[in-house]
């Protein structure tokens, strides 16, 4: 059994949309090896940092990850299960493992589909863009397009109500 505690570059596109870990940064790594009979048995857990963009305010968001992972890297030579896929098993090449898909696989699925800044963001006002945290009371008068023209019609309904009034007031006289 073989332990590993160290910080390594993160790799390109290394997330979804809205966020991600900026490729460069450092991932730690605090990895145990352990040779079982089919192969090298990885499990740990990943550190990362994550920056992108709130999802309904798209304000800045950064906070930190860990990914859990756990994965058997089968021994060259080796028959895999008949159920199981040889593309969907990783491999020991040459007494070397590749832990760049194993790791991804970890990162990008515990990423949120829709990330926000706080659970109870509002968002952006959907009519001028304005940020609705800054000021809650934000609203626009907005006539529903299918009524508009019966608006015209209570103005006019108004307008010969009054003149209906001077009209008999006239003819009183």
């Amino acid at each position: 059994m073989t332990i590993l505690d160290e910080q390594v570059a993160a790799p390109a596109e290394l997330g979804v949309a809205l966020v991600g870990v900026q490729e460069g940064s450092e991932i730690d790594l605090d990895l145990r090896f352990e040779a079982v009979h089919e192969g090298i048995l990885v499990s740990g857990v990943a550190t990362v940092e994550i920056n992108g963009e709130c999802g309904r305010c798209l304000e800045s968001i950064a906070y930190d990850l860990d990914a859990d992972i756990q994965e058997l890297f089968y021994y060259e030579g080796i028959n895999l299960p008949e159920d199981d896929e040889e593309d969907d098993q990783c491999r020991v090449i040459d007494d070397h493992i590749d832990l760049e898909p194993v790791l991804r696989d970890a990162v990008v699925t515990a990423l949120p589909f829709q990330p926000v800044c706080k659970e109870d963001c509002a968002g952006l006002c959907s009519e001028c863009g304005m940020n609705l945290n800054e000021d809650p009371e934000h609203h626009h008068e907005v006539l529903d397009p299918r009524w508009a023209a019966l608006a015209g019609l209570s103005d006019n309904a108004a307008d010969h109500a009054a003149n209906s009034t001077h009209s008999v007031d006239r003819e009183e006289r």
